[in-house]
């Protein structure tokens, strides 16, 4: 789409002063809509759970392929039949496959509170007997991994996430000579929140890096592995099978469910490592649990029945929530092209769309929006703490509210970037300050292009 308008930095002040009122009249209009709207967080909407609905009809049978009765205690390691379709999936061996409960989550935190109380296959000691714990983090990243190691104690570092995956000379600088730094947390396929696809020689160098900890670990959240927007679907790297090639077999700890693919609240989740990994993981996980839910397990497979019945069903995932993404790519674009104030990804999968603003002025886009009704989710959230050091950074998540609605909250998100923008920028030149507070320059905002990643 062309666009005529100027950047907003080189407006003279006069342009800049009646841009600044002309964005407050759009401002006060969309306030008097009294609008109720949520782009918080990444939910599939109704029409995607209603896909699934003939899983409340299953199954049809009590009994496993090995006629076990799946109503009972036992197997831990989770049904074999849905092992088997998700090591397809995943490009693994249903060995190295567990299949637990709902919430991929809940078995990310139980696996690092195992390494925290015992140690992995790898450690010298339990982690809690560390002089310190550190994890690196690419930023932007999943806030639930932070404050999952926020709650633990566990420091977080952190690293660029960029298009092909994190910085790796950042993160080869980092855990090469530091034994304390013990992790670093990677969703490899369509990142939350920029939809940055790991590359295989990204994966190959994080697979064989030289690490200072003996039990250095990527913990490979593949969340949105099969979660594509396009027909060009990205396909993940095999960390497993690099990991053992570079001699590092326990290095990777992956982890997948279909929280939004069937129901998000009563899906399947599983963990996928080493042999030697999930013989730990379930050793630990004995003391806890006699078996997960298994005639839930069957319900899914009699649902998929094989893992094309998982891509054919995410497919007509698709159908409903491309529209969604591309409603908020051109949202932005009619809102903010030519400003030279804002950038924005085109994930081609995943959830999310990541929004980067005028420096200085994410907070205050967040607060406008709230202020005209819609919810986003608060600036920086996608950092450790929620401290964006250069508080720019928004997740949009377009699939939970319907596609007009995404269209009138984006038009709406749009509008209060150009305000903010606008009111920083004139703020700036009031006080001899560049937009964006201490540092910032209003050339700082005209090096950005709208639409880049």
């Amino acid at each position: 789409m062309t666009n005529s308008r100027s950047p907003l930095a080189s407006l003279s002040d006069d342009d800049l002063a009646a841009f600044l009122a002309e964005q407050r009249s759009a401002y006060a209009a969309l306030e008097a809509r009294s609008l109720k709207l949520d782009l918080t967080r990444g939910k599939p909407s109704s029409a995607q759970l209603d896909l699934s609905n003939d899983l409340l009809h299953l199954p049809t049978t009590t009994k496993d392929r090995a006629g076990v009765d799946v109503r009972n205690y036992g197997g831990l390691e989770g049904l074999a039949e849905l092992r088997d379709i998700f090591a397809e999936l995943l490009w693994v061996e249903a060995s190295q496959v567990v299949a637990g409960g709902n919430s991929s989550l809940t078995m990310m935190y139980t696996t690092v509170v195992d390494f925290l109380l015992f140690g992995g296959v790898d450690s010298p000691r339990p982690w809690s007997q560390e002089p310190a714990v550190k994890f690196v983090c690419p930023v932007p990243g999943y806030d639930r991994h932070f404050s999952m190691l926020a709650e633990l104690g566990i420091e977080m570092v952190t690293v660029d996430m960029h298009d092909d995956g994190p910085d790796m000379a950042a993160v080869e600088a980092l855990v090469k000579d530091d034994p304390s730094v013990k992790g670093i947390w990677i969703v490899p396929t369509y990142a939350n929140p920029t939809g940055a696809v790991v590359s295989q020689e990204v994966a190959a160098r994080l697979a064989a890096m030289p690490t200072a900890a003996p039990d250095f670990t990527i913990f490979w959240d593949n969340a949105y592995a099969f979660h594509h927007l396009t027909e060009d679907e990205a396909k993940s790297a095999d960390i497993l099978t690099l990991a053992a090639a570079s001699g590092n077999p326990n290095r990777p700890i992956m982890f997948a469910s279909t929280s939004k693919i069937t129901f998000a609240g009563a899906g399947v989740a599983v963990l996928a490592a080493s042999q030697a990994t999930v013989a730990w993981y379930l050793k630990h996980l004995s003391m806890a649990s006699i078996g997960p839910d298994k005639v839930n397990h069957l319900r899914h497979v009699e649902f998929f029945r094989d893992a094309d019945g998982v891509r054919a069903h995410m497919r007509k995932h698709r159908e409903i929530i491309a529209p969604k993404f591309a409603a908020v790519d051109e949202a932005l674009t009619a809102g903010l092209a030519g400003l030279e104030v804002a950038t924005w990804s085109h994930p081609t999968g995943g959830y999310f769309v990541n929004l980067d603003v005028l420096d200085g002025t994410a907070s205050r886009v967040v607060e406008l929006a709230k202020a005209a009704g819609i919810a986003l989710t608060p600036a920086g959230a996608s950092f450790p703490h929620g401290q964006d050091p250069r508080d720019r950074n928004i997740r949009l998540a377009p699939t939970f509210p319907t596609l007009e609605d995404v269209r009138t909250a984006m038009a709406g998100v749009a509008t209060c970037v150009a305000l903010a923008a606008a009111e920083s920028l004139t703020a700036g030149r009031a006080s001899g300050v560049g937009a964006g507070g201490e540092g910032a320059t209003a050339g700082a905002a005209a090096e950005q292009t709208e639409g880049a990643r």
